[in-house]
């Protein structure tokens, strides 16, 4: 078991890939108007890939095509005082072809909020983030 300076269990690649799949909500970190941004967002792992639904005219569809984006998921229990957190880094990518938007579209990932329809807001619009790098950090209760 690999821990860390903090005194956190380091997580493998692959303890960190079925933390992600047990949690449907994480926090999207992206550049806003050059400035730091952090957003809520719910999620599907898709193979090797986060995938996020959002309204085609959100400040997220905006913000994140083609841009190198960060996003973490975590779970905590103060009164056990255990959890972990994953953060994933890569590039994400605005879904573009119809075949790929049809085929998310059939992936168990609802919108977050809802929209009026009509609204351009309403359109579905997936952003795919590949999981390029992850990493993950499990406190554990001590004896």
């Amino acid at each position: 078991m690999k821990v860390d300076s903090a005194g956190l269990r380091v997580l493998t690649r692959a303890e960190c890939i079925q933390l992600l799949a047990s949690t449907p909500l994480g926090r999207i970190v992206f550049t806003d108007r050059a400035l730091p941004a952090i957003q809520p967002v719910n999620y599907v792992l898709d193979g090797d890939d986060l995938v996020i639904r959002t309204g085609s005219g959100s400040k997220l569809a905006s913000a994140v095509r083609d841009t190198i984006v960060a996003l973490e998921a975590d779970a905590f229990d103060p009164d056990g005082r255990t959890g972990w957190s994953v953060t994933v880094v890569g590039q994400a990518r605005a879904v573009r072809e119809a075949h790929e938007v049809s085929r998310l579209a059939h992936l168990p990932l609802a919108p977050w909020t809802s929209r009026s329809p009509g609204s351009p807001e309403a359109q579905d619009h997936y952003i795919v983030l590949p999981i390029e790098q992850v990493s993950g950090r499990r406190v554990d209760t001590h004896p």
